[in-house]
């Protein structure tokens, strides 16, 4: 395991009826008592405010979200023209089967009523940013009481990270809640040791704040030797109503350095990383908001690992003792009957991917051969792949998964893929940076190579000057298909490590020209090509009407010649104006032949190791 993930991830008045949602049509019930995503378009509120100014009402009687119409069409978009009446037979092209899963072990698919291995009648509303996705957070968990149930799992958790301003604490908000008599249970992965920086004081601390408090936080080692669980997930269900519910899922922990926002000026509650990066790193990251029936499925994915009976005791005698005689649960107990799935609430098809490893002592009764539906999804959908692909990521690393996206560049002539990284590793040391940088250029190489100037590699800044650290794990193919997750691009997160994503594609053609960039007939998609949109608009300071930004070639141009300009005014001195956009193109100290050849061994065995069977990799099958 790494040094640098250690330090980095790592180290609302009551409507009924009809409502319009973010690309679509879905029913919202006055029962509903949870918050109300706010608009996907809108500014977010002020982080001190639940409900944003234009939903009035307390939180437990919330104004359902509008998004504006569009202007080029009465009711801001068209259904979705599908060769079949629903569009099955386009989200079969893109989405996993039940086979492709991989997956006998599990129920996730079997559960559903109509045999699809997805949900539909969703609504998914990206919050992008740790200052948003908290403010959300914690109006949904203060707005939960007596008989309510409150999950989740979480890489890292710092009891006293505040999710706004004083008072709101995770550890106290979380704790007020299992106080208020709702079921708090936490799945917190017990971590290595902080000698080694990783994350297992913070993650014990808050386990056993909660615990005196009255919930039931386990730290779960259950993992592969040197592996973690990455997943970031959070679901809460009202207990006076069956059907209500919400969840949280993506890249963002409930810990230091994630409370950042569009401005970039970082987390007052940071924790040291590279120089570059100052004493308040600037933090980019993504949360979803699900409302609809795939909460049932992410609910389904938490209780898999809640309800395995394997011993959640350290191995280590010592260890053992020593978490024995601390205030922390040592097991799991047994979770109120699963509530029936949320209604329909928009428009969205969601589809549930997860990474879990082959572990054999004991193996995961849910997946006992591993699963590795994340990497089977990207291998599907990158062979549909005609125009644009953009994506977002912490690390971009390993030849095996840069080689699927090399391949689709050769397939495609007209496709172009644009991949923002962070500048810096988190830590700069002479023995710590050479692994970290190593397996990235190996898989930049590979990808410029097959798609030479259609592809566009960058990295962000704010308006300071000062890097951002690009913590997302975000995806858009076409326009069409879209994820964001925990999942980096990277095998120890296909293979490795526990993983969560959030597939999404929208029933609601989006009118906007292109209306069919890929030209495969499935169309532009209201929800994957806004995601895009927001995240350019933010890199690229874009003011201005989308029109140029909608187009996959005239995007990609204007992306680079964006960051060029920034690149030339950084070289000339920083003289004159600053020209509008935070990306600048990602030109990475090369490292010498000396420094590769000692530092690839590290790389592949601790810092992006692999967690498939034997035959899987010789064969290089996901």
């Amino acid at each position: 395991m790494s040094r640098s993930r250690a330090q980095a991830e790592d180290t609302s008045a009551v409507t009924t009826g009809d409502v319009v949602t973010a690309g679509g049509t879905g029913r919202t019930t006055a029962s509903d008592a949870l918050p109300a995503p706010a608009a996907p378009s809108a500014p977010p509120a002020p982080p001190s405010q639940p409900a944003p100014p234009s939903q009035p009402a307390p939180p437990s009687q919330p104004t359902p979200a509008v998004p504006p119409a569009r202007e080029d069409t009465p009711d801001g978009g068209a259904a979705a023209c599908g060769p079949d009446a629903d569009g099955t037979a386009v989200l079969a092209e893109w989405f996993l089967t039940s086979e492709e899963r991989g997956n006998p072990s599990t129920d996730l698919d079997r559960r559903h009523p109509d045999g699809r291995p997805w949900t539909s009648g969703n609504l998914v509303v990206p919050l992008v940013h740790g200052r948003d996705y908290f403010s959300r957070l914690l109006a949904t968990v203060e707005g939960l009481g007596d008989g309510d149930l409150l999950l989740f799992t979480d890489w890292r958790g710092d009891y006293d990270q505040r999710l706004d301003g004083a008072g709101s604490e995770v550890g106290e908000v979380l704790g007020r809640a299992a106080r208020r008599g709702v079921a708090v249970r936490g799945l917190m992965w017990r971590s290595h040791l902080e000698l080694l920086s990783f994350s297992s004081k913070p993650n014990r601390l808050l386990a056993e704040q909660l615990t005196s408090a009255g919930a039931r936080v386990v730290l779960d080692q259950r993992v592969r030797r040197g592996g973690s669980h990455h997943q970031k997930l959070v679901i809460a269900r009202p207990g006076g109503d069956p059907g209500a519910g919400v969840a949280f899922a993506g890249g963002i922990d409930l810990c230091y350095n994630r409370r950042d926002d569009a401005a970039h000026a970082g987390d007052p509650q940071s924790q040291p990383m590279a120089a570059p990066y100052g004493d308040a790193p600037p933090w980019h990251d993504i949360q979803v908001e699900v409302r609809g029936p795939a909460v049932g499925d992410l609910e389904h994915t938490f209780r898999e690992r809640w309800d395995d009976p394997s011993s959640l005791d350290n191995p280590n005698p010592l260890r053992r003792l020593f978490y024995r005689i601390r205030p922390v649960a040592t097991r799991t107990d047994e979770l109120p009957a699963q509530r029936p799935d949320p209604p329909a609430a928009g428009s969205h098809n969601v589809q549930i991917l997860r990474t879990y490893p082959r572990k054999l002592r004991p193996p995961y009764p849910f997946a006992r051969a591993g699963e590795r539906s994340i990497a089977r999804a990207y291998q599907k959908v990158l062979r549909r792949a005609r125009r644009l692909i953009y994506l977002e990521d912490q690390y971009m690393w390993s030849t095996e998964v840069a080689r699927l996206f090399a391949d689709a560049l050769r397939r495609a002539p007209e496709l172009h893929l644009i991949i923002v990284v962070p500048r810096h590793p988190t830590q700069g040391g002479r023995f710590s940076l050479p692994p970290n940088l190593v397996g990235r250029e190996q898989a930049l190489e590979l990808c410029r190579a097959a798609g030479g100037d259609r592809v566009g590699v960058y990295d962000v800044e704010n308006h300071a000057g000062t890097p951002v650290y690009v913590h997302a794990k975000a995806v858009t193919v076409d326009d069409v298909w879209a994820s964001v997750g925990s999942d980096n691009l990277n095998r120890r997160s296909w293979t490795h490590d526990s993983e969560l994503a959030i597939a999404t594609i929208d029933d609601t053609l989006d009118p906007r020209e292109p209306r069919d960039p890929a030209g495969l007939g499935d169309g532009a998609r209201v929800f994957a090509r806004d995601l895009r949109l927001q995240l350019w608009r933010e890199h690229l300071d874009w003011e201005g009407p989308d029109g140029e930004l909608l187009d996959p070639e005239a995007g990609f141009a204007a992306f680079r010649t964006h960051a060029e300009d920034l690149a030339a005014w950084h070289a000339d001195g920083r003289v004159g104006d600053r020209p509008p956009g935070r990306v600048r193109p990602h030109r990475p100290a090369r490292l010498s032949r000396l420094s590769r050849t000692w530092s690839a061994p590290l790389y592949h065995s601790l810092y992006d190791p692999d967690g498939r069977p034997h035959r899987m990799r010789a064969a290089g099958e996901w």
